[in-house]
């Protein structure tokens, strides 16, 4: 276990310092989530040994939900005096989303030929 734990940080620590030391707009755990992918890619033998402690983790997941909720909470008065722009930009952004991946699908669809039935 403790050395899957050790696997998991090392890539996020990786992707860290590859965002800070590049000025990248992307997050560092999202850097070291791609270089963990590369790395079990190449290194098949190590996925049985990470597995189960990803796994582990992934479970207990919602926990770090809660500072988020607690910070949400200590923030009320500045939710409350912005509440409508927050919400133009949740749904504005959720659309976006949506139509980009939608796009993605039809693009990758038309790419691989498939619906030619």
């Amino acid at each position: 276990m403790m050395f899957a734990i050790a696997v998991l940080l090392s890539g996020q620590l990786a992707g860290e310092v590859i965002a800070r030391s590049l000025g990248l707009p992307l997050p560092g755990p999202v850097i070291g989530l791609a270089l963990l992918t590369a790395l079990l890619t190449l290194r098949p033998a190590l996925l049985p040994r990470v597995e189960a402690t990803a796994r582990q983790i992934l479970t207990h997941l919602s926990l770090l939900f809660v500072p988020a909720g607690v910070g949400i909470v200590a923030d009320l008065d500045l939710l409350a005096g912005h509440w409508l722009e927050i919400a133009a930009v949740l749904v504005v952004r959720t659309a976006l989303a949506m139509l980009t991946s939608v796009g993605t699908f039809l693009a990758v669809l038309r790419l691989t030929g498939g619906g030619d039935d």
